[in-house]
């Protein structure tokens, strides 16, 4: 494991790399609020991959958008694509958590001649609103903007405090919550911050529409596979028993885990993933 640096021509992304850069190219994209630690117990099982695991802007050591910018998760789609064409990746498998699952599928639908497998991980396409539900959340969204504006932000006290934190914010095991604080705080002269932007919390101005998002499922030609936790979202799984058959080439693996199921059984996932990879790809 290394730490890589992204210099593209608007921003600066930091993440992780893993593996033989002779192999093929695995671009791993974390969860909301995560970062490229995520899946560093997944990583350490797929030696015969180069994992190549990105922070998001904001998140983790990644710059943060500029001052007078907010965050729309579409953005990231643009970070991938500036990265995937500076790296001259022409075949890239797409690893994805959570929201990082979600923008995996959406750019593999919008750029299918550089995807060539999709993997995610508790995310089963876009999240999505009602089109007459537009006006407020739009409101909502500029409230939650001017909010965390005048919010002042609390920064925890020790790194355990930390831990303490993301352990309250959702369940997982203290070692994963463990791994991701070592990445989203930082400490100076004993005091610690969060490195997180507090933007990122702010409300979404406007999600996709369910045949917006169906749309995107539709579009996606690679061969899919979806991984849930059985102690994961349940939304996910009955998301995924109603549009599964519209991606063409759709597999899907259930472990023991929640949310976080990648690093709760990391063992078993990747066990699932080079099955996956060996039968549609034929590699491995």
């Amino acid at each position: 494991m290394k730490n890589v640096s992204f210099q593209l021509d608007h921003i600066k992304l930091e993440g992780l790399s893993f593996g033989n850069a002779n192999k093929p190219v695995v671009l791993a994209t974390h969860g909301w609020l995560d970062n490229a630690a995520s899946f560093i117990p997944l990583a350490e099982r797929l030696n015969d991959y180069h994992i190549v695991a990105v922070d998001y802007a904001g998140h983790g050591l990644s710059e943060p958008r500029p001052k007078g910018g907010h965050y729309h998760f579409l953005d990231n789609i643009f970070d991938m694509n500036a990265l995937i064409q500076q790296q001259g990746w022409q075949d890239v498998i797409l690893l994805g958590h959570s929201m990082g699952g979600i923008l995996a599928s959406i750019y593999a639908a919008s750029f299918p001649e550089h995807v060539r497998a999709l993997v995610m991980v508790e995310a089963f396409g876009p999240l999505t609103k009602g089109e007459e539900t537009s006006p407020q959340q739009l409101h909502d969204a500029i409230k939650s903007r001017h909010a965390v504006a005048s919010k002042a932000v609390h920064h925890p006290s020790s790194f355990e405090m930390a831990v303490q934190a993301r352990l309250a914010a959702g369940k997982m095991n203290t070692a994963s919550a463990e791994l991701l604080m070592q990445r989203n705080v930082k400490e100076q002269n004993g005091m610690f911050s969060w490195r997180t932007d507090p933007r990122l919390r702010t409300l979404s101005p406007l999600r996709l529409t369910e045949n917006q998002a169906k749309a995107f499922l539709s579009a996606i030609t690679c061969p899919t596979l979806s991984i849930l936790g059985k102690q994961g979202f349940t939304e996910l799984r009955d998301a995924q028993e109603k549009d599964a058959h519209l991606i063409q080439d759709f597999h899907t693996a259930e472990f023991e885990g929640g949310h976080h199921v990648h690093m709760d059984s990391p063992e078993l996932v990747s066990e699932a993933m080079l099955a996956f990879f060996n039968k549609v790809l034929k590699v491995g």
